[in-house]
């Protein structure tokens, strides 16, 4: 099973450099384990408000027992708390790897069906969208389609150009009238496993953007 885990890191006061450099240095060794052995498959930043340290994590786990473990192995832990949303997969999801290149975005989507609605209506509109999913699959916009828990929710990974040619992709599909959407930008995370080598020279783990912004706020 895969869940999203929003990752929010929160170093004490009074932490020294050494010991935020020591943490960070084996959380990031931790994760290339956790990459290896399957349970960590993506890492990104989401756009991060003032005095917000998050990164968002897809991890892999045979049940919430199994995530909550490898969760509490990770060195950040003990600075850290984890909201984790579990994701199931969706009939349009193309499974695919995400690839270097242009931005990708995380997308919420809620689908309500109009009271009313023929039948036949929301059967074709249905197979319309599965058919329009897998055309931008096939185009690499989208990468990765789960349900989210709760009826008419689903969570999807897309790969576009910029904010604008995201907008215009969701409005292609056929359920735009039917859905509320909400779009979160994402950049690529240092120890994302999904990069073709690790950074060695930047040693950042599972929630590096945290260390690293309170890391450089301490310098100035």
């Amino acid at each position: 099973m895969e869940y999203l885990v929003t990752m929010t890191t929160r170093v004490p006061d009074g932490t020294s450099e050494e010991a935020i450099d020591d943490i960070r240095t084996r959380e990031d060794a931790h994760s290339r384990e956790l990459a290896s052995q399957g349970h960590l498959l993506r890492l990104w930043r989401p756009p991060l408000q003032p005095g917000e340290w998050r990164s968002l994590g897809l991890f892999a786990a045979d049940d919430g027992d199994e995530l909550e473990r490898v969760l509490a192995s990770m060195p950040l832990r003990v600075w850290r708390t984890d909201e984790v949303t579990p994701l199931s997969r969706h009939p349009n999801d193309p499974a695919l790897e995400a690839s270097p290149g242009a931005t990708e975005f995380l997308t919420t989507f809620t689908v309500t069906i109009p009271e009313g609605a023929p039948a036949q209506t929301v059967e074709d509109t249905k197979t319309r969208e599965a058919e329009r999913a897998h055309e931008l699959a096939g185009q690499g916009h989208l990468l990765r389609l789960w349900a989210l828990p709760g009826e008419g929710r689903s969570l999807g990974l897309w790969r576009a150009q910029d904010a604008a040619e995201m907008q215009a992709i969701l409005k292609s599909l056929p359920l735009d009238a039917w859905m509320t959407v909400q779009t979160r930008p994402l950049t690529r995370h240092p120890s994302d496993p999904a990069t073709s080598h690790w950074r060695s020279s930047t040693p950042l783990a599972a929630s590096g953007s945290t260390l690293s912004h309170r890391a450089s706020s301490r310098r100035r």
